[in-house]
C-alpha cells in the first residue's frame, strides 16, 4: 500500500504541493492527470524518493520500479545492458549478471515488443523506443509497485495501446499496483481503478475513476470544455474537448 499523509514539497522555497494526503490500495491502479507544472512529477518522485518533502510523510510497502519520463543513457549501453541494471537488486555486490538475469530482461523486452532491439546502442533509439525499453527494465527489477511518469508522452498510437495493454494484463494477472501520469483522460478509463485530480498546489480530487473522472471535473482541471463521447457498442466512451475559435 502507499500512504501518503499531508504532504508539502517546497523546491528552492517555491511551494509546489500543500497537504496531499490519499491511499492507494494494493493491486490498484492510479491515473494522475492536471495541467503542465502541476505537481504531478513532484509527486512522484516524492513516491520513489528522488524528492524530500517539506512536510507530511510518504510510506510504500513494497519494491519500486521507475519510468522517468524522460531519460537518456551517458554511456553507449546497449539496450540489453539497460535492461539488466533493472536487475541490479538482485544481483550481489561486484557480481555479474547471470543467466537468470538474462532470461528476465529478455522476457519483459519481448513483453514490450522490442526485443528485436536488444543488441542496438540505447541512444539511438527513437524516444518512443527509449521508453519501452525503460518500462522493461523496470519490470526486470521484478517490482511490486510500479511507478510511470508520462509512460506514453512519447508514443504513437500503436505503441500507447502496448503499454497500455500492458500495463492492464500485469495488474490482472500478476496484481501489481501501478501508478501512472497522464495527459490523456482516455489512458484512466481504459486501465485505471483510481484517479488523482491535481488541480493546484493544494487542490485535488482522488477516488473511483466512476467517480472523479467526469466531463464537469475534467473542464474545471483544464480549463476548457470537455464533453463525454460516446464512441463504440456497449457503453464505451472517451472525453473530447472542445476549443473555441
Amino acid at each position: 500500500m502507499i500512504d501518503i499523509q499531508n504532504l508539502s514539497v517546497s523546491l528552492s522555497d517555491k511551494p509546489i504541493l500543500a497537504d496531499y494526503s490519499l491511499q492507494v490500495a494494493p493491486g490498484s491502479v492510479l491515473a494522475i492527470l492536471g495541467a503542465n507544472g502541476v505537481g504531478k512529477t513532484t509527486l512522484l518522485n516524492c513516491l520513489v524518493g528522488l524528492c524530500k518533502p517539506s512536510a507530511g510523510t510518504v510510506t510504500a510497502r513494497g519494491r519500486i520500479g521507475y519510468v522517468p519520463q524522460l531519460f537518456q543513457s551517458a554511456f553507449a549501453f546497449s539496450v540489453l545492458d539497460i535492461v539488466l541494471m533493472g536487475r541490479a537488486r538482485h544481483i550481489p555486490l561486484f557480481g555479474a549478471p547471470r543467466a537468470q538475469d538474462y532470461g528476465i530482461a529478455s522476457k519483459y523486452l519481448k513483453l514490450m515488443k522490442v526485443g528485436h532491439l536488444k543488441d542496438r546502442a540505447f541512444n539511438e533509439l527513437s524516444g518512443g523506443q527509449r521508453q519501452l525499453v525503460m518500462i522493461a527494465q523496470a519490470l526486470s527489477s521484478e517490482c511490486e509497485i510500479l511507478i510511470l511518469d508520462e509512460p506514453c508522452s512519447a508514443l504513437d498510437y500503436k505503441n500507447q495501446s502496448i503499454v497500455i495493454d500492458t500495463l492492464r494484463e500485469l495488474n490482472a494477472s500478476m496484481g501489481l499496483t501501478i501508478l501512472f501520469s497522464t495527459h490523456a483522460p482516455q489512458h484512466g478509463l481504459e486501465v485505471a481503478s483510481h484517479v488523482l485530480l491535481m488541480r493546484d498546489r493544494q487542490r485535488y480530487e482522488f477516488g473511483a475513476v466512476e467517480d472523479v473522472l467526469t466531463a464537469e471535473n475534467l473542464t474545471t482541471l483544464y480549463d476548457v470544455p470537455i464533453a463525454k463521447a460516446a464512441f463504440a457498442p456497449g457503453g464505451k466512451f472517451t472525453f473530447a474537448p472542445s476549443f473555441e475559435r
